[in-house]
C-alpha cells in the first residue's frame, strides 16, 4: 500500500472513530443533531439546488458533467436527500459543521443584516434563510 493511500484511510479511520466516540455521543444526540440540522437548514433540498446553481453558473459553469456544485451547499443537499437511519459519519460530520457554522454565522450578523450580501449568501450556501421565518414566527436568529 502506498504512503499516500495509508495515510488516508488512517485519516477516513480517525475521522469515523471522532464522530462515533465525541462525549456522550448516541442515539439521542443523533436524533438532536437530525432535529437541529433541519431546522437551521430552512431551504428545501430543491431551493438549495436552485441556489447553488445559481452561484455555480458562470464562464466554466457546466463544462463537464460535475455540475460544480459549490460546497458544503452539496453535502448538504446530499444529508437533506436521506432518512435518519441511512446516515454515515461523514454525513454526521457535515451536519454538524453545518449548524455550527450557521449559528456563528448568526451570531457575527452584520450591522446591514440580511442586506449584507455576503453573509446572507454565505448561509444560503448553508442552506440557510436569514428572511425565512422560522416556524411562522420571524427571520431565524440563533
Amino acid at each position: 500500500m502506498s504512503q499516500p493511500e495509508e495515510q488516508r484511510r488512517k485519516s477516513a479511520k480517525t475521522d469515523q472513530t471522532l464522530v462515533r466516540n465525541r462525549p456522550g455521543a448516541d442515539e439521542t444526540d443523533d436524533g438532536e443533531l437530525w432535529d437541529e440540522f433541519h431546522a437551521r437548514v430552512n431551504l428545501t433540498s430543491e431551493q438549495l439546488r436552485d441556489w447553488l446553481l445559481t452561484r455555480a453558473s458562470g464562464e466554466t459553469a457546466f463544462a463537464t458533467s460535475n455540475l460544480g456544485l459549490p460546497s458544503p451547499g452539496a453535502q448538504v443537499l446530499t444529508v437533506l436527500g436521506k432518512r435518519r437511519g441511512d446516515l454515515t459519519d461523514t454525513d454526521r460530520r457535515t451536519m454538524a459543521e453545518v449548524v455550527d457554522e450557521i449559528r456563528a454565522l448568526l451570531r457575527r450578523r452584520p450591522p446591514a443584516g440580511a442586506s449584507d450580501d455576503g453573509w446572507r449568501h454565505t448561509l444560503l450556501d448553508l442552506g440557510h434563510d436569514p428572511l425565512r421565518p422560522a416556524g411562522g414566527g420571524g427571520p431565524v436568529e440563533q
